[in-house]
This record gives structure tokens, C-alpha cells and sequence, in this order.
């Protein structure tokens, strides 16, 4: 059930539309490469992927019948392309930030499940740690052989934490976006609300700030902004320095359109 009637607004009304995909017994070759696209949407990040970068061999193995989706996914994960594109150029916890996302279809719940897969890195390698998440419980419970993996973090269901929901939009861009086309994307995005577990403000997808309704009563309100300030020029960009602004109501509109043309992400919005 999802959550939210307001998707469209948030940008997830994709994915409470879209039903899984499932290789159901008695599947045609169709339903096989369905499934390949969708196990590369999904675990490539929306990344475009070239002929050339494509898992043939994992491909004809699922088309023919001798591995599972599961297997098909894992060989995505442990593969060059994915190290390319989400493992070397990453801060590590930004890494594992991506696993869950593109393997578990939600965000890290707590600070205790990055340091678990720090761990399992540093002590048995970057393969035994992509089995971690495709051989879980949760992960058999959820997808089993023959899911696709998707973003089940959107809608409530049993064993999903609440948080998980606001710190999904952390990590999600908005449907037609791309892992990696995103500003700063090789860092951390959830460190800060992880180290005080804290819950994450929902993000619009689109311009970058909290959503939150306003009345009449608030107007007379003041807000605090909490920025991450873009580069001058094009100087080179080593660390971002977060600003905060306190802006009344009458003005945060035209405040936020300003940071926006300026190149600034609005981290934040709350109630001053």
C-alpha cells in the first residue's frame, strides 16, 4: 500500500504504477530480456549502458535458463561495470548507500548497517560483500530467484522501518534520473542523519528542497535554510561548506529560486 496519495508531487508515482517484474513459470525469451532491462535499471542506477558494456554471457545464461534473476543481478553487481560506475570514484559509505538502494530497494535504516559492510569489506572483499545483500533474509523474502529488485522503499510493508521511507529521498533523484548524474555523487549522502539517528526531510526529486505545505497561519513564520554552497567560477571544488539563511515566509520563494539559479542545494527547510 503506498504511503502517500501525493506520488506525483513526490515523483514516485513510476513506481506504485509499475508492478514488479517476475520471470513466472513457463516465462518466453520476451519476459527474459524484460527482466535484463529492468535488473540493469535497477542495478545500474538508471545508468545508460553501451552495447558494448553489456553481460552478454550473464544474459544468454538467464535467456536459456541456467541462472536465476538473483544470479543475473549478482553477476551486474560484482561486475567491472558496476565497480566503474559506483564502487572506485565513491566514498565507500556513499558505496554502500548505492547497494542498498540498487539490491534491497531502500535506504540504510542506521549508522550500525554502514559500519557492518565496512567491516565485511575490509575483512572478506568487495565480492563477499555484494553476496551479503543478494543472500539475505530480507532479500529472499522480498524479491526470492525470480524478482526483479525495485524500490519498495516508497511504500509501507512489513519488517520496513518508517525512516527508511524519508531516507530514501536521499538517495532518489526522481524517475528519469540517473545514479550518477547527480551533483557531488561520490559522497555520502546520509552520514549526518545515520551518526544522530535522525530522521531525513522528503526532498523533492526535482529542485532539491523539503516538501511541506504552508497556511495561512504560517506565513508570519520564519524558515531556516540549510544550503550546500556551490563552487565560484570554475575553481576547482575540493569541499562544499554548508550555510544556513533564516528567511521570513513572504520571502523564501524567491530565496529558494535564487539559491537554485545559483548553483546551491537546499539541504534543508525547517520552522525557525
Amino acid at each position: 500500500m503506498a504511503i502517500t496519495t501525493a506520488a506525483s508531487r513526490l515523483g514516485v508515482s513510476a513506481f506504485n504504477e509499475t508492478n514488479p517484474v517476475e520471470l513466472r513459470p513457463n516465462w518466453s525469451n520476451e519476459d527474459a530480456k524484460v527482466a535484463i532491462r529492468a535488473a540493469y535499471r535497477q542495478v545500474l542506477g538508471n545508468d545508460h549502458i553501451m552495447a558494448c558494456e553489456r553481460l552478454t554471457s550473464a544474459e544468454s545464461l538467464l535467456c536459456n535458463g541456467s541462472i536465476t534473476v538473483r544470479e543475473f543481478v549478482r553477476a551486474i553487481a560484482k561486475s567491472e561495470l558496476y565497480k566503474t560506475k559506483f564502487f572506485y570514484n565513491n566514498y565507500h559509505p556513499r558505496s554502500i548507500e548505492l547497494n542498498f538502494k540498487h539490491l534491497l530497494g531502500r535506504a540504510p535504516y542506521d549508522e550500525s548497517e554502514i559500519i557492518d559492510h565496512l567491516d565485511r569489506y575490509q575483512n572478506e572483499g568487495f565480492e563477499a560483500d555484494i553476496d551479503s545483500y543478494i543472500d539475505s533474509d530480507e532479500y529472499t523474502q522480498n524479491f526470492g530467484d525470480n524478482v526483479v529488485p525495485y524500490y519498495r522503499g516508497f511504500n509501507t510493508q512489513k519488517g520496513q522501518k518508517t525512516v527508511g521511507f524519508t531516507r530514501m529521498f536521499q538517495l532518489y533523484q526522481g524517475y528519469a534520473n540517473s545514479d550518477r548524474a547527480q551533483g557531488n555523487s561520490g559522497s555520502p549522502r546520509l552520514t549526518y542523519e545515520l551518526a544522530r539517528n535522525l530522521a531525513t526531510p522528503v526532498r523533492n526529486a526535482q529542485i532539491g528542497f523539503a516538501l511541506a505545505g504552508t497556511t495561512a497561519d504560517e506565513q508570519g513564520k520564519t524558515y531556516r535554510l540549510r544550503v550546500s554552497q556551490a563552487a565560484k567560477g570554475r575553481s576547482p571544488q575540493l569541499r562544499r561548506s554548508i550555510n544556513e539563511y533564516v528567511v521570513p515566509y513572504d520571502r523564501l520563494s524567491a530565496t529558494l529560486q535564487k539559491l537554485n539559479k545559483s548553483g546551491c542545494q537546499v539541504l534543508s527547510i525547517t520552522k525557525a
